[in-house]
């Protein structure tokens, strides 16, 4: 089961809009910080001096104590009080078009095949669950520490042997995105997967 290198007369011939000039850098940018943006879980929260679950009842009387005046004992200035300004749940998104998600896609698989960092197989499967036989067959394919294989389907046996290896990711050809595109060393691609990609520049 041997890799061959993907080159670019071999990528034009699969039907994929390659991007060779400085165009779509910025939109790649924008999607891979949309991208990790979106993970932020924006859970942090405070309590302010309402939501304290201190007494309302004044601590003591205005005057003649000599002490400051105080109205409340949740005050953000007391211990134990609420806090002023403090950060609250909220949604780190970014919103990104289609068109810049699909130019950003074709960029990063443009400067891969460009590198020389893709390579396609015939298929990718192991025949019985087994993490060894996973990684035999990724070592056929490449030496690289990182690996991204694609594949148009998974069957079980493959992913069940591969959930143990840190160093390789499987991704459908529809589900892949452009943050896998370029993390790993060396992409590795079947056949049909491919024409899948393919229509996903287009």
């Amino acid at each position: 089961m041997s890799a061959k290198v993907l080159t670019k007369a071999a990528a034009k011939e699969a039907k994929i809009e390659l991007i060779e000039s400085g165009r779509g850098t910025q939109a790649v940018h924008d999607v891979v910080v949309a991208m990790r943006a979106a993970r932020r879980s924006g859970s942090a929260n405070t309590k302010t001096k309402a939501e304290v679950d201190l007494s309302g009842a004044k601590p003591w009387r205005q005057k003649g104590t000599g002490r400051a005046r105080a109205g409340y004992a949740s005050s953000p200035v007391w211990r134990g009080g609420g806090v002023v300004f403090g950060p609250k749940p909220r949604d780190y998104s970014k919103k990104v078009s289609k068109t810049v998600r699909r130019l950003a896609f074709q960029k990063a698989l443009s400067e891969r095949i460009s590198a020389g960092d893709v390579l396609t197989i015939d298929k990718l499967g192991v025949s019985e669950i087994k993490t060894k036989s996973f990684v035999s067959m990724v070592k056929k394919a490449t030496d690289a520490r990182k690996v991204l294989l694609i594949s148009d389907s998974f069957d079980e046996k493959t992913l069940k042997s591969a959930r143990n290896v840190k160093s390789a990711r499987l991704a459908t050809a529809s589900d892949v995105n452009t943050e896998q595109l370029l993390a790993f060393e060396k992409i590795v691609v079947t056949a049909k997967a491919l024409e899948l990609l393919a229509e996903r520049t287009r």
